[in-house]
């Protein structure tokens, strides 16, 4: 089970580790936290059509489901209202009846209810910071925590189903510094220059230089389906540019160079040994 804040976050945050373990036979059910009503439209082609933005809802519901046929995953919406990114300072107040202002209990009690039907034996979501600090993220950090910790339990939510207790909770790394440096290297050494310039940027700041880099457990090799998690992205048509950097490093440089996607082990029932290199290392 991979829990998700938007439609669009499951196809950029282990996506082909998904597609990998369908190919498995392992059965994958993205849980999508909101509708991604509120996200920007950040295709310059689709940029100022009003039927897109007067459908957005619809128009994300049909991207994500089309995302899901091309992993080859399950899906279920949970329901909640996308409470958009914040900007300006001081940041203003999010809109009522959004996401992120559900009460932790309330928004993780349907989440149990799919963990205790679904019954998954691994589980997928943000760290603490959300990957980065999207309300939305954040939030679908915190309910993720509170139903692997509830599921099992028959006294907490007893009206979500039966007890069911998932056995590993991870954190998505897909985003470490020392993979963006890795490809940064490597694009600059072989084409002479790098989509990353920005991130670097952003690493060397004083706020970049002041977040911890955090422990990578597992490294699940995954290079074969990176073509199938850029289709998947490319599904999300109105949320990313098909000409922009996301797609500019050629598949050779990142097989080669991070050939992998990266989680971070947060809770284990099981035993197991780290490194990993399976997200079902000691389940099977």
């Amino acid at each position: 089970m991979a829990v998700h804040a938007h439609p669009d976050d499951e196809s950029s945050k282990g996506a082909a580790t998904m597609a990998r373990y369908v190919a498995e036979g392992a059965e994958v059910l993205v849980v999508t936290c909101t509708g991604g009503e509120r996200g920007d439209v950040l295709n310059p082609r689709l940029k100022g059509d009003a039927e897109i933005e007067r459908n957005i809802h619809e128009v994300r519901k049909a991207e994500m489901d089309r995302a899901r046929e091309i992993l080859g995953v399950t899906q279920a919406w949970l329901g909640f209202v996308d409470s958009g990114l914040p900007e300006g300072d001081p940041l203003p107040p999010l809109p009522e009846g959004c996401f992120a202002l559900e009460k932790v209990e309330t928004a993780a009690e349907p989440l149990v209810k799919l963990m205790r039907e679904f019954r998954p034996h691994v589980v997928t979501t943000y760290d603490e910071n959300g990957g980065y600090p999207h309300p939305d993220h954040i939030q679908c950090h915190r309910i993720s925590v509170e139903a692997f910790d509830a599921a099992g339990d028959p006294d907490r939510y007893p009206e979500a189903g039966a007890p069911w207790q998932p056995l590993k909770l991870y954190y998505n790394q897909t985003f470490t510094k020392a993979r963006i440096l890795a490809l940064h290297a490597a694009m600059l050494e072989r084409t002479g220059s790098s989509p990353y310039e920005g991130w670097i940027q952003r690493f060397n700041s004083e706020d970049g230089q002041q977040r911890p880099e955090r422990e990578i457990t597992t490294r699940v090799p995954c290079g074969e389906y990176f073509e199938l998690r850029d289709q998947a992205l490319l599904a999300h048509a109105t949320q990313v540019d098909p000409d922009g950097p996301w797609f500019s490093v050629p598949m050779e440089i990142q097989r080669e160079v991070w050939p992998t996607e990266d989680f971070e082990l947060a809770r284990s029932l099981v035993d197991t040994t780290i490194p990993e290199d399976d997200l079902f290392a000691g389940v099977r």
